[in-house]
């Protein structure tokens, strides 16, 4: 019942900084957890980050003190602020919605039922 389109992808040089945005449209947004994860060429996906709805927030080590997860439930919208980007931070990034309570892991892609097409993020050296 939510559909979620990510935005703010691009090319960027080590060191620098991205904000990607994921707009969610359908449904009550600030009842849902929200997470951004991340596909790279020939890898599986992993986890970046999450906030569940009261705000709360769960970073995956290799991006603590990088990244900041934000959202802004009136403009129905979960932000990523990426800084000190290096180039193994190139990937996919994908945008997912928990609508209800489920017992898995945050960190576990099975735990969203809701998923948008992604924004490539490139980072050169």
């Amino acid at each position: 019942q939510v559909q979620l389109v990510e935005s703010g992808g691009g090319l960027v040089q080590a060191g620098g900084s991205l904000r990607l945005s994921c707009a969610a449209s359908g449904g009550t947004f600030s009842s849902y957890d929200m997470a951004w994860f991340r596909q790279a060429p020939g890898k599986e996906r992993e986890f970046v980050t999450a906030i569940t709805w009261s705000g709360g927030e769960f970073y995956a080590d290799f991006v603590k003190g990088r990244f900041t997860i934000s959202r802004d439930n009136a403009k129905n919208t979960v932000y990523l602020q990426m800084n000190s980007l290096n180039p193994e931070d190139t990937a996919v990034y994908s945008c997912a919605a928990r609508t209800d309570t489920v017992l898995i892991s945050i960190q576990s892609p099975r735990r969203y039922n809701n998923w948008g097409q992604g924004t490539q993020v490139t980072v050169s050296s």
